[in-house]
C-alpha cells in the first residue's frame, strides 16, 4: 500500500486527503443539519405547545374557581349579580379547552387528563352547582346554603386535583422538551467541535503532507540545483517526492548535462576565439602601421614626389618648346613622350590621393538633393560636353543622406565616362533616372556610347584597369574604381546592366530616407482608404509625402538658373 502511495502523483494525493475529508464533512453537516431541525422542533415545541399548555392550565383552574367561589356566594346572598363571574368563568372554561385542544395533536395523555377535567367539571356543575342555584332562586339562600355540603365541596376537591393532574403532566411534557432540546444543542455543539476538529487536524495533515511531499523535496532541490548554479556543474540533481518533483529533478539534470557541455564548447570557442583575437590584434596593429605607411606615402605622393615630377614635365616642356625643330625628329618624339609620361605620372598621383582619401576625410552625411547635384554635374562637365557635342538629361531624383562632395564626384565620374566613351558618328546623349526599390534607391546612368562587353562588366570597377588603349581613349583607369568606392561607402552597391540595347548602363544603389521608405512600405489597400484625400491626374493623393515633395522641386526649379535647370532636367550644349 505504502509503495502503491509513493507512486501517487501530488495531486492525486491531494485530491484523495480533499476527498476523505469532505466525505467528513458532509457527513457531519448532514448529522448537523438532523439535528439543528430536531432541536429547532423541541424549541417550538417548547415556547408555542407546552409553555402555551402551562398557562392555559392556569387559567382553566382560575375559571373553575371563580365557577365554585361566584356558586358560593349566590347561595349566600342570593344576589343574581353574583352569579356574573359564574357565567363568565363557564365562558372562558369552554375557550380555554378549545385553544388547548389545538395545541394536543402531539400529546394525547394530556389529551386525557384535559378530557377528565372537563368531565369532572361538568359533573360538578350538574351534580352541585346548577341544582344550587336552582334551589337558592326558588327557596332561597338558606335552602341554598343547605346544598353546600362537604359532598359538594368534596366533588369541586375533584375536579381541582383532576386539574392538578393535567398541569403536572404538562409540567412533565415541557421538561422533556426542554431536555431533547438541551441534548439536542449539546450534541449539536459535540458535532460542531467534531468538524472543527476534522478541520484542523486535515489542516495539520495538509501541513505535513506539504512539508514531507512537497517542501523538503523542493528544497533539497534548490539546495541541488544552488550548488550548481555555484558553478559545481558536474553535480548530479537527484528527485525525491511525488512523480512529478522527480521528473522536474530530472528535467533540471538533463539542462544542467546540457549546459555543461555547452559551458564546454563555450570555453573550447572562447579559447579559440581569443586566439583569433589575438591574431586580430595583430593584423589591426600591422593594419595601422600600413596605414600610417599609407598616410606618409600619400603625404609624400602629395609634396615630394609632385615636385620632382613637376620639375621634369616643367624642364621637359622648356627644352620642347626651346629645341623644337633644332633637334632630329626623334628627339623631338623622345621629348615628347617624356613630358607626356610626367604629365601621366601627375595624374596617377592625384587620381591615387583622391582615391585614398575617400571615407578618410569625411564631413558627415546630410540630405542631398541629388537635383542639385545633377546641376553641379552639369556646370563640371560643360567644357566636355560642348567639346563632344554631348546632350545631358536627368529625370527627378530623390534627396538621400549623403556627402555632396563624394556625390558630385559620384555622378561626375559616371557622365564624364558617358561622354568619353562616345561613338563618333552619333551625337552623345546621357540620361540620368532613378527609382524606388524597397528601402533603396536605384540611380542609372545610361548613355548611347560604345558600351561595355558583359565579360568585361566586373572588371571595369578595378583600379587601373583599362579596356582601351590611353592613345583611343585618355585616362588614367581609376575612375570607376573611384565610383565603386563612394558607392560603398554610402551603404549601396554598383554593377553594369549588360541588358541595354544601345550604349552602357551603369546602376548603382543608395540608401532611402525613413519617410521614403514609409511611403513605399504602404500596402494599396491601405493608400485606397484615404477616400477623403484629393485624387491629382498622376494619381497621387493631396498632402502626401511626394506631392510634397514634388512641390518643393517645382520651387526649386524655377528658383534655379535658366542654364543648369534642375526640374526641367536636361542640359543640352553643343
Amino acid at each position: 500500500m505504502s509503495a502503491g502511495l509513493r507512486g501517487w502523483n501530488l495531486r492525486r494525493r491531494v485530491v484523495a486527503l480533499l476527498a476523505i475529508v469532505g466525505v467528513l464533512l458532509v457527513g457531519l453537516a448532514v448529522a448537523e443539519a438532523s439535528l439543528a431541525e430536531r432541536s429547532r422542533n423541541q424549541v417550538d415545541a417548547l415556547l408555542n405547545q407546552t409553555g402555551p399548555l402551562r398557562v392555559q392550565s392556569q387559567e382553566l383552574l382560575n375559571a373553575l374557581l371563580d365557577q365554585e367561589t361566584a356558586v358560593r356566594g349566590f347561595a349566600v346572598s342570593g344576589d343574581r349579580a353574583d352569579l356574573g363571574p359564574y357565567e363568565a368563568g363557564v365562558r372562558q372554561e369552554q375557550d380555554v379547552i378549545a385553544s388547548m385542544r389545538r395545541l394536543l395533536n402531539d400529546y394525547p395523555q394530556i389529551g386525557g387528563d384535559l378530557r377528565e377535567v372537563e368531565t369532572r367539571a361538568d359533573e360538578w356543575r350538574r351534580a352541585v352547582a346548577v341544582p344550587v342555584i336552582t334551589v337558592t332562586e326558588q327557596e332561597g339562600t338558606a335552602a341554598g346554603q343547605a346544598l353546600v355540603t362537604q359532598v359538594a365541596r368534596q366533588q369541586f376537591d375533584d375536579v381541582r386535583a383532576a386539574v392538578d393532574d393535567l398541569q403536572a403532566e404538562i409540567f412533565d411534557a415541557r421538561e422533556s422538551n426542554a431536555r431533547e432540546a438541551r441534548r439536542s444543542g449539546n450534541l449539536l455543539a459535540v458535532l460542531l467541535i467534531v468538524a472543527a476538529l476534522v478541520v484542523v487536524v486535515t489542516g495539520v495533515l495538509l501541513l505535513l503532507s506539504l512539508d514531507r511531499t512537497v517542501v523538503r523535496p523542493l528544497t533539497e532541490l534548490a539546495q541541488h540545483v544552488r550548488r550548481v548554479a555555484e558553478g559545481d556543474f558536474q553535480h548530479a540533481i537527484p528527485g525525491s517526492g511525488p512523480p512529478e518533483f522527480v521528473q522536474l529533478a530530472d528535467d533540471v539534470d538533463a539542462m544542467r548535462r546540457r549546459i555543461a557541455a555547452d559551458l564546454a564548447e563555450v570555453r573550447e570557442a572562447r579559447q579559440r576565439i581569443e586566439w583569433v583575437n589575438s591574431q586580430l590584434q595583430k593584423q589591426a596593429e600591422e593594419l595601422t602601421r600600413s596605414n600610417r605607411d599609407l598616410e606618409q606615402f600619400a603625404y609624400v605622393a602629395s609634396h615630394d614626389l609632385q615636385e620632382p615630377l613637376r620639375k621634369v614635365a616643367s624642364f621637359c616642356q622648356l627644352l620642347q618648346r626651346r629645341y623644337a625643330g633644332q633637334l632630329d625628329e626623334r628627339a623631338d618624339q623622345y621629348i615628347a613622350f617624356a613630358v607626356d609620361g610626367a604629365q601621366r605620372m601627375q595624374r596617377l598621383i592625384n587620381d591615387l590621393l583622391a582615391f585614398s582619401r575617400i571615407g578618410r576625410l569625411t564631413v558627415g552625411f546630410s540630405e542631398v538633393d541629388l537635383n542639385k547635384v545633377m546641376g553641379e554635374v552639369a556646370g563640371q562637365t560643360e567644357a566636355a560636353r560642348q567639346y563632344a557635342d554631348a546632350e545631358l538629361t536627368w529625370s527627378e531624383l530623390p534627396v538621400i543622406q549623403g556627402e555632396e562632395p563624394l556625390l558630385t564626384n559620384l555622378l561626375a565620374n559616371l557622365v564624364s565616362n558617358s561622354i568619353k566613351f562616345r561613338r563618333s558618328d552619333v551625337p552623345s546623349k546621357v540620361h540620368v533616372s532613378a527609382r524606388q526599390v524597397g528601402d533603396e534607391w536605384e540611380i542609372t546612368c545610361q548613355d548611347n556610347g560604345i558600351g561595355i562587353e558583359p565579360e568585361f562588366a566586373d572588371k571595369i570597377f578595378v583600379i587601373f584597369q583599362r579596356l582601351h588603349s590611353k592613345d583611343a581613349y585618355p585616362g588614367t583607369g581609376i575612375g570607376l574604381a573611384i565610383v565603386k568606392k563612394i558607392v560603398e561607402y554610402h551603404g549601396g552597391r554598383v554593377w553594369v546592366d549588360t541588358d541595354v540595347s544601345e550604349g552602357a548602363a551603369i546602376r548603382f544603389t543608395l540608401p532611402a530616407l525613413p519617410e521614403d521608405r514609409a511611403v513605399a512600405g504602404e500596402s494599396p489597400d491601405e493608400e485606397a482608404t484615404g477616400a477623403e484625400a484629393a485624387e491629382t491626374p498622376d494619381g497621387v493623393p493631396d498632402g502626401s509625402p511626394e506631392r510634397e515633395r514634388e512641390r518643393e522641386r517645382a520651387e526649386r526649379t524655377e528658383e534655379a538658373p535658366e542654364g543648369g535647370r534642375t526640374g526641367g532636367m536636361r542640359e543640352t550644349v553643343g
